[in-house]
């Protein structure tokens, strides 16, 4: 600054041909942009948004043997919301995902804290073969696991028999739920183990080491610092797995052809929807009854996103 007025650097002042060029720069990288995003965009409007459109464009219609389709708008959601057959369905797979999520984080916390501590030797190897239940399909999990409980020939019934529990049937009404909720576990406690694994090696070394410094126990380590630092991890796993639960099908499928008096037609939601549809011939109610229940998973999902909003788990 001299005598109240100020000088400039030297250098090109930016004209208004620049300023164009610029913007059309920024125009060009934004279409770009968009090319990236839209194969993405294509296949969820082509695989999400139209299937979903069309299973509420049935589920106002009602197909009638004389008559033909006709429209009866919220008739088939009526109907649904006062099936007894759809909510024991629902009922049934509330109480399997308060058995089953609870019993599997608890395992897979507890293998994922041991290979985080290194306490286990060969631990990729270990967390290979704990991880190889997830990759098997679940068509083929459950086939296999029904050969091992078969009533007659299966091996477990033959352990049971051998430690006093004799006559024992995984597949009758009492136990086909909890059979059920074994094979989940197996196929699913991999997965989870390996992402509450991923969030332990997160967790800062120099807040552990300063605990062993401390000569803080073990359980305590595990417990009151672990633990407190993987929650939002945790948190997530289980409205994922509320989620996983809400849509079982595969494993009861595979299990009514071994034992079909234990599993009802609509023993799950899924179960009710796809034998009104294939058995019942009945699209217009299976339609409605598939979205009210996409309805109640948007719902959870929703719900874990503001509920992790709140705990500043999300920006």
């Amino acid at each position: 600054m001299l005598n109240g007025t100020t000088t400039r650097a030297p250098g090109r002042t930016p004209g208004p041909r620049s300023h164009l060029v610029q913007s059309a720069w920024i125009h060009r990288r934004d279409r770009r942009g968009f090319w990236f995003v839209a194969p993405f965009l294509a296949a969820f409007l082509i695989f999400m948004l139209a299937p979903l459109g069309y299973a509420v464009y049935t589920s106002l219609y009602t197909t009638r043997i004389i008559g033909g389709t006709v429209f009866t708008g919220a008739a088939n959601y009526t109907q649904t919301l006062e099936s007894g057959e759809f909510w024991s369905g629902v009922i049934r797979v509330v109480i399997f995902a308060a058995i089953q999520i609870p019993v599997m984080l608890a395992i897979a916390f507890f293998f994922a804290t041991i290979f985080d501590l290194g306490v286990a030797k060969y631990g990729t190897l270990f967390r290979t073969i704990f991880f190889i239940p997830f990759a098997v399909p679940a068509v083929v999990g459950a086939v296999m696991w029904s050969f091992l409980l078969e009533p007659q020939f299966g091996p477990f019934v033959h352990f049971a028999s051998g430690i006093g529990l004799h006559n024992t049937n995984f597949f009758s009404t009492n136990l086909i739920l909890p059979s059920i909720i074994v094979i989940v576990i197996w196929e699913w406690t991999g997965y989870n183990m390996l992402i509450l694994y991923t969030a332990l090696r997160s967790v800062p070394r120099d807040v552990i080491e300063a605990a062993i410094l401390d000569d803080t126990p073990l359980w305590r380590i595990i417990l009151k610092v672990k633990l407190p630092m993987v929650r939002p991890a945790i948190v997530l796993l289980v409205f994922i797995n509320t989620i996983g639960a809400l849509q079982l099908f595969t494993e009861p499928l595979i299990l009514a052809y071994f034992q079909n008096q234990a599993i009802s037609i609509n023993f799950t939601p899924t179960l009710y929807i796809y034998n009104t549809a294939i058995a019942g011939g009945q699209y217009g109610l299976a339609a409605a009854a598939a979205v009210i229940l996409g309805l109640v998973i948007v719902i959870i999902s929703v719900s874990s996103l503001f509920f992790r909003r709140r705990r500043g788990e999300l920006s």
